[in-house]
């Protein structure tokens, strides 16, 4: 017979585990105010990675390489929770393409090999027609407890972008706007009963010399009502102009729709949306001056009540790109800050047939060329923090408190103990801080705050707040260098850092904060972040000293 103290225990525990790891979301979603929830009304966060199928073949990649399922389970393994789904509206719209099977598509191409490979890896799918072969890998992502979110990449399939490519905008040669209206509605209807479709994007990257603001009001209004009708249960999701770099014209109009709570806008922003101003200019300068501008052309609709997701990002994957390096620390400190939903580009470590060539690598992609295995396993510890909400309903019933994450890493400032030197580690455990009108970041209940030590010395926490080594202003124009009033030994101003032999945090002098174009301050990028997590180390330190109290029992 179990011991009484024993269920009083085991109840806490679950009580606790309840909050610091939530239930699957109940679906369908909706939006209130700027966060997207679940049935229950807790912020569900889209953390996506898009799956390509709409190139020539018009077939989800990598079904050569990999089986479908085995493909899932690493989308999950690696914590996204979501994938934007890619096609074609030729798919649904031109006859002679959409009645083709999955082998009479390859064959069409001469890509007969891929056909050998299909035939190994997903036997089942190589004389399915096309679109039931989507809908399988649809259907397996959800036995993966993976939403799904469905976006017409282009009309003519083919690699996504070019000006002139005549998919752009509407009126373009391959964009005529009943058919793609038509392509919609087929579309909402087919997935229907799909539960983990939970959005559709109604088109990517609106661009070209067609583009105009009223055309985009006029049809995005119609194709946003057509998948509404198609299916009420789905988010509907509305990119921008230039490429999905500019969603500024929002600002002044909003789309006139006869529904509500449904309503998400997207957005693309990648390291060569700006050039070569990453690697040629000062790292801090140009992260401040273009975050500054993707909250003009997008990010200033978390303010008027409406979800954000930033839909396409990513790095060439290698490393080896100054260009991606640069920007993906900024990006990163951006998104946790707004705490907004994403997809990355890409999933596919290569393609069947892109732009002519067949076996093309993508380094963008996640998987490796043979989809194994990860292509680079730091990047995604790298990005996994952000894979969960720092904010928004039903997270907890705990007040809101700040964290300090570092973006080049991935990780917030802890403490092990009371003790122990304060250092980088997971955000699940981090500390609850509190940044005040002093400028004084100061442990949550309590009177500790953080205290500069000097030059390479580790930070502390001290008892007296307030005086030039606690006041922690944000000096340059990234907005992400911490320093206090507390200069070096050479006169020069100290900025939270990374001790380079270890995870530490420490003081040093700070770097890049003016002109200097090739140095490298990503170590000394820290941002402050509001968060309502459930602190999982203080849940766990309960849990322990519950099971210790209780141990005298036995």
């Amino acid at each position: 017979m179990p011991r009484p103290h024993l269920i009083f225990v085991f109840l806490f525990i679950f009580l606790f585990l309840q909050e610091a790891f939530p239930p699957t979301e109940a679906l369908p979603l909706s939006t209130s105010s700027r966060w997207i929830v679940d049935g229950s009304g807790r912020r569900v966060k889209l953390a996506c990675v898009n799956w390509v199928a709409h190139l020539e073949a018009m077939v989800a990649e990598g079904l050569g390489k990999q089986p479908l399922d085995a493909i899932s389970k690493k989308i999950s393994s690696m914590g996204f929770n979501c994938v934007r789904f890619t096609w074609p509206l030729f798919l649904l719209t031109n006859e002679s393409l959409s009645s083709l099977t999955v082998r009479r598509s390859f064959q069409a191409l001469g890509l007969n090999d891929s056909i050998a490979d299909i035939q190994a890896k997903n036997p089942a799918l190589v004389d399915l027609p096309l679109l039931q072969a989507y809908k399988v890998v649809v259907e397996n992502l959800e036995e993966n407890k993976i939403m799904v979110i469905l976006d017409n990449h282009i009309s003519r399939p083919g690699w996504c972008c070019s000006r002139t490519d005549g998919n752009g905008f509407f009126g373009d040669e391959f964009f005529e706007p009943e058919a793609w209206v038509d392509g919609l509605t087929q579309m909402a209807r087919a997935f229907k009963g799909a539960p983990n479709v939970v959005g559709m994007s109604l088109r990517n990257e609106l661009r070209g010399p067609r583009q105009n603001v009223n055309d985009w009001y006029n049809y995005m209004q119609r194709g946003a009502e057509a998948v509404h009708a198609g299916n009420p249960n789905v988010l509907i999701i509305l990119s921008g102009l230039s490429f999905d770099n500019d969603l500024s014209f929002v600002s002044s109009k909003q789309p006139h729709l006869t529904f509500s709570s449904k309503l998400v806008f997207e957005l693309h922003w990648y390291a060569f949306s700006n050039g070569n101003d990453w690697q040629n200019g000062n790292p801090n300068q140009v992260c401040g001056s273009i975050a500054a501008g993707v909250m003009t052309r997008g990010g200033f609709l978390v303010n008027r009540g409406f979800p954000l997701f930033i839909s396409e990002f990513g790095v060439d994957l290698r490393g080896s790109n100054v260009n991606d390096n640069r920007y993906l620390g900024c990006f990163l400190g951006f998104v946790a800050e707004l705490d907004v939903d994403w997809a990355l580009w890409t999933l596919q470590g290569s393609y069947y047939f892109r732009q002519g060539v067949k076996g093309m690598e993508e380094f963008y992609g996640v998987l490796s060329y043979d989809w194994s295995e990860q292509r680079n396993s730091a990047f995604i510890k790298r990005i996994s923090t952000l894979q969960s909400p720092f904010q928004g309903p039903g997270l907890s019933d705990a007040s809101p408190y700040k964290v300090i994450f570092h973006p080049a890493t991935g990780l917030c400032v802890v403490r092990r103990s009371l003790l122990d030197a304060l250092r980088l580690g997971p955000c699940g455990e981090t500390e609850a801080w509190d940044y005040t009108e002093q400028k004084t970041l100061v442990l949550k209940a309590t009177t500790l705050c953080l205290k500069a030590a000097g030059e390479g010395k580790k930070v502390e926490l001290g008892i007296i707040c307030g005086d030039s080594a606690t006041k922690w202003e944000l000096i340059s124009d990234s907005k992400m260098h911490l320093s206090p009033k507390l200069a070096g030994g050479n006169g020069s101003s100290l900025c939270l850092d990374v001790a380079s032999d270890g995870n530490i945090i420490v003081t040093n002098t700070c770097r890049c904060i003016n002109e200097d174009m090739g140095c490298d301050s990503e170590n000394q990028w820290f941002k402050i972040i509001s968060s309502s997590r459930p602190l999982v180390k203080n849940k766990q330190s309960v849990i322990e000293w519950l099971i210790n109290g209780f141990a005298w029992f036995d």
